[in-house]
């Protein structure tokens, strides 16, 4: 058999990917750390300031099928790029325009539209570029950038506006997006000089088709509801942490360090549990891991009284719940073959959007009138041992029984 060969500039390509989906994320999260500050500046509600990230929930699940046929007809680079001068473009106005509210609306709107071209290439890319045995590590990584993103903009924003101004900080926002979005353009190509597999391995059909054999399939289904769960709990917590421990007597700051240690156990489960489950070549177990692991964090962020016990519970929770996102996007990719990895990833993700947003309305019904979000944390650990159930259903990835 000829021997496949691989090319350090891969990692460059997915360096320069990680860098403009980091600044796209960061930049839907922009106002969430300066809720009350961006309130009294726009002299609006916290719902207002609040659209200002949701507008992104709602536009990927309006245009996650578009983005997915122009990155499946295009190519990786042709609808990246795309996703990324939008995403550049608007940043910028969003900092020209920064004093009048209805532009940064449109602005985030404009930015939101560059998302899924961007989020829905990452198993893309590793189809062009990676070993079957190194896409799951890919997927990682890229799934990495955008908790780097959250993480950044999170602790950076807040600083930026107290050093600059709401003006400045969307400005300097809007020049790192320039510069992510160029970087990406200059030095990003469409396939290596010799494919990273035996010759069609990545061949794949129509997007319509693909999306037909999906939705038939047992195990892809059962893909979507685990999504569903997963994202749309990260969605909620994310959203209602201060809410969730505040009745029990910690602060605003500690509620903001328990979604930093969430977000930065996240970043080393997605390094180090997808490049144990690309050697072991196996991808079940590690989802069952995943969904398995962060029950004691939830229990903990639940009920836990102390601050150290929250801030283990944050750390164990994001570790092993954000470590399930890179391997079940490239499970997605390997047992739908040969429908395109665009369309499986964007399916995926809407999932996530659209149970982010029932997700986030429902805990806020269900508080108590104390302000306890028990009730609601309880239904996630009872949602989260059904996911567990689905998983075990699931069958093996063939990605072990394929030649590399």
């Amino acid at each position: 058999m000829e021997e496949v060969r691989t090319y350090g500039y891969r990692w460059v390509i997915l360096a320069v990917f990680m860098f403009i989906t980091a600044l796209n994320q960061g930049l839907w999260i922009t106002f969430a750390p300066i809720t009350s500050d961006a309130m009294k500046f726009y002299s609006t509600s916290d719902i207002a300031i609040g659209l200002l990230s949701m507008v992104f929930m709602v536009v990927y699940i309006l245009l996650f099928l578009p983005a997915a046929w122009l990155i499946d007809t295009w190519g990786f680079r042709r609808s990246v790029s795309l996703g990324a001068i939008l995403t550049a473009v608007f940043a910028v106005t969003r900092g020209v325009f920064a004093d009048n509210f209805a532009l940064v609306f449109v602005s985030q709107l404009g930015i939101a539209i560059g998302q899924p071209l961007i989020l829905g290439a990452i198993t893309k890319l590793g189809a062009r570029w990676f070993l079957n045995d190194e896409r799951a590590t890919a997927a990682g990584l890229a799934t990495l950038a955008i908790y780097l993103g959250i993480l950044a903009s999170l602790i950076l924003t807040p600083l930026l506006m107290g050093s600059y101004g709401m003006k400045g900080m969307l400005l300097i926002a809007g020049a790192m997006s320039c510069i992510a979005a160029l970087l990406f353009i200059l030095v990003a190509r469409e396939h290596p000089p010799t494919p990273p597999g035996p010759a069609g391995h990545d061949e794949r059909t129509l997007m319509f088709d693909g999306l037909k054999s999906m939705i038939r399939q047992k195990d892809f289904i059962l893909l979507l509801l685990i999504f569903f769960i997963g994202l749309g709990m990260f969605n909620g917590i994310t959203t209602w942490i201060e809410e969730i421990v505040g009745p029990r007597g910690f602060s605003t700051a500690q509620a903001g360090l328990a979604g930093g240690l969430m977000l930065i156990g996240g970043v080393v489960g997605a390094v180090v549990i997808p490049l144990i489950s690309d050697s072991r070549r196996r991808r079940k177990p590690f989802i069952i891991l995943a969904l398995v692991g962060l029950i004691p964090g939830l229990v903990g962020l639940t009920f836990a009284t102390t601050w150290w016990l929250l801030a283990v519970s944050a750390l164990v929770f994001g570790m092993f719940l954000l470590s399930a996102g890179p391997i079940g996007f490239q499970y997605g990719a390997e047992i739908t073959l040969p429908a395109p990895e665009g369309t499986s990833n964007s399916m995926l993700i809407v999932m996530g959007q659209v149970s982010g947003i029932v997700f986030i309305f429902a805990m806020d019904a269900l508080k108590s009138p104390s302000g306890s979000m028990t009730v609601s944390l309880v239904a996630l650990i009872a949602l989260t041992l059904a996911a567990v159930c689905l998983a075990l259903f699931l069958k093996e990835s063939p990605i072990r029984d394929r030649a590399r």
